[in-house]
């Protein structure tokens, strides 16, 4: 339990100068040649991102987020001409991600409707050509799910819906670029190692990596693991309130293998964590394991980490390895080779992290819970990484550079 409370920190703190032109609109010609920044224990330098794996002490365990951003935004028109934009947030039915993307004939799924007045009733349908055939796509929208409806997608012919968001969908790149998805975004907004489709953004500081870096921190005795989260929209919701404790964080799906949970308790609880998203699985599983300790007969639903859950003190606090062997062994007695289960951790200021040792990330967005989560992790030295990154010409956000920060 931490000796501040992060509810009543005020977003307006967390605020910097961050002019338009200092946004990457689009990613350098060659990913692993973006800068990198490394805060080391207060000291800032900076360098190029290939030679990462030189700051890191040999034999550590790094671990990667390997969702695949899908093309979540699918256009429809109407009749009238109206044009209505479906986003895809998360799946409905089936709400698994996996057979969601096999499933052939009708989904539903939960979305946010652009141009939502335009759309009072009916179906909208499109037709698309899928391997040479005509395929045709209703969209019925159901009842309201939070700021998101159900909608119900029906198609004919014997094609699944991960064929029909590659024939009709887009890649939904930030809403902050403020451009048109290119074709370059299909390729450049995927990480090289993306490899399970269910994510509505990239997990942006693995977007630096390339096969070549991969096999350096190989050379180096670096060990790569990777787990799931999908990234939700959420990621770019704003916080609105005044206090934190007014912003509702978005649950995420994550999956993680027992293998790596293997490798995290072989490595004394510790890794280096690939990106917030990262961050936010790793030390989910940490109060996962304290749930399991406290009540044993948890099915992997009720594994869920609620929002302010780390701030609460109901949860005594152990070694990360006692609480990783404890969830390891939940998943032995239910014969689970992966956890399936979700989080809505927000870490700010005040939280004590468990696992993560040391982060790469990029840099986020001013008045954003990413950084929040930045800044819990250098015990509020933040000022220092980004002042410096906006005088040495840095460049921000999704398509920025990136930073190394060992506290």
């Amino acid at each position: 339990m931490s000796h501040i409370d992060p509810r009543h920190i005020h977003i307006s703190d967390y605020n910097y100068p961050l002019p338009d032109e200092r946004i990457a609109k689009f990613p350098i010609a060659r990913r692993d040649h973006s800068k990198l920044l490394i805060y080391n224990k207060g000291e800032v330098s900076s360098d190029v991102f290939y030679n990462l794996p030189q700051y890191l002490p040999k034999g550590a365990l790094m671990v990667f987020n390997n969702t695949k951003v899908i093309q979540a935004r699918m256009h429809f028109r109407k009749e009238t001409g109206a044009l209505i934009e479906v986003f895809l947030l998360e799946p409905a039915e089936p709400s698994d991600y996996e057979l969601m993307f096999q499933t052939t004939g009708h989904c539903a799924w939960y979305c946010l409707v652009g141009n939502l007045k335009k759309w009072k009733e009916g179906s909208l349908r499109r037709e698309i050509e899928i391997n040479g055939q005509t395929v045709v796509v209703n969209a019925t929208r159901g009842e309201l799910h939070g700021t998101s409806h159900r909608i119900d997608f029906s198609w004919g012919g014997d094609v699944s819906f991960a064929e029909i968001i590659d024939a009709m969908g887009e890649l939904p790149i930030p809403p902050y670029l403020n451009r048109e998805t290119q074709e370059s975004d299909k390729t450049t907004y995927q990480t090289v190692y993306s490899k399970i489709k269910g994510s509505v953004a990239a997990p942006t500081a693995g977007l630096h990596f390339t096969p070549e870096v991969l096999a350096d921190l190989d050379a180096h005795g670096i060990q790569r693991e990777e787990l799931t989260l999908h990234v939700g929209a959420g990621t770019f919701k704003p916080v609105k309130s005044e206090e934190i404790e007014g912003h509702e964080m978005h649950t995420e799906y994550v999956s993680v293998r027992r293998d790596t949970i293997q490798k995290l308790i072989d490595h004394e609880g510790c890794a280096i964590a690939v990106g917030t998203t990262s961050v936010r699985t790793l030390e989910s599983l940490y109060y996962m394991g304290l749930k399991v300790m406290r009540d044993p007969s948890l099915n992997e639903d009720q594994l869920h980490v609620a929002q302010w859950e780390p701030y609460t003190g109901d949860c005594p606090q152990c070694e990360s390895v006692t609480a990783l062997k404890a969830l390891l062994a939940w998943m032995d007695a239910r014969s689970l080779t992966v956890l399936h289960s979700s989080t809505q951790i927000i870490i700010a200021p005040g939280y004590d992290y468990h696992i993560v040792k040391m982060l790469v990330t990029n840099f986020h967005q001013p008045q954003s819970t990413l950084l929040l989560l930045v800044s819990a992790f250098v015990k509020g030295d933040w000022h220092k990484i980004y002042d410096y990154a906006l005088s040495h010409d840095f460049r921000f956000l999704s398509y920025g550079d990136s930073s190394l920060l060992i506290p």
